[in-house]
């Protein structure tokens, strides 16, 4: 029987933070907080289990581990004093999985309208995954997407239905 083009795990123990402020100001703060530098647009920074996400010209996505995300929100808070932002905890309200293996980047390809062969090894790019809205970035094996919550299963379902054995895109 033929090999799944990639394996499809749904990430769990991930924290998230939301942040918006005008980066110009705020930037340094902010990574001197987080212990990552600022992301260049549509571009990821990651140090062990934390990743500092580029999502649009005032919003970084803070992915750590969940038992950090409480002392980093009141680090944040704290660096970012008296500037204009907003730091969330997102946490429950989005979905993260593993896309790994040599056909990962097939599995996305199939999905999105995104050029994901041509994306950086440390790029961040906003798109859909079939009707979803999603981020993805590129991982050691592969990639990680993430969703909301709401349409977990879908998310899993779709991947896992472009990951399935035999499917492998047309080189032509």
């Amino acid at each position: 029987m033929a090999e799944a083009l990639a394996k499809i795990t749904e990430k769990a123990g991930l924290g998230m933070i939301q942040i918006r402020a005008d980066l110009d100001p705020a930037g340094a703060a902010i990574a001197e907080a987080v212990g990552l530098a600022l992301p260049s647009p549509g571009m990821t920074t990651a140090q062990s289990a934390r990743r500092l996400c580029w999502m649009s010209p005032d919003e970084l996505l803070l992915v750590l581990p969940e038992g950090e995300v409480a002392q980093s929100i009141a680090a944040l808070n704290a660096a970012l004093g008296s500037e204009h932002a907003l730091v969330v905890d997102v946490s429950d309200m989005r979905v993260a999985f593993a896309i790994e293996g040599a056909g990962a980047g097939q599995v996305l390809m199939k999905l999105c309208p995104a050029d994901i062969s041509a994306m950086p090894t440390d790029g961040m790019r906003r798109t859909r995954a079939a009707q979803v809205a999603c981020g993805i970035w590129r991982e050691d094996e592969g990639f990680g997407l993430i969703g909301f919550r709401s349409v977990a299963d879908y998310l899993r379902g779709i991947l896992s239905g472009a990951a399935r054995p035999g499917s492998t895109l047309d080189p032509r």
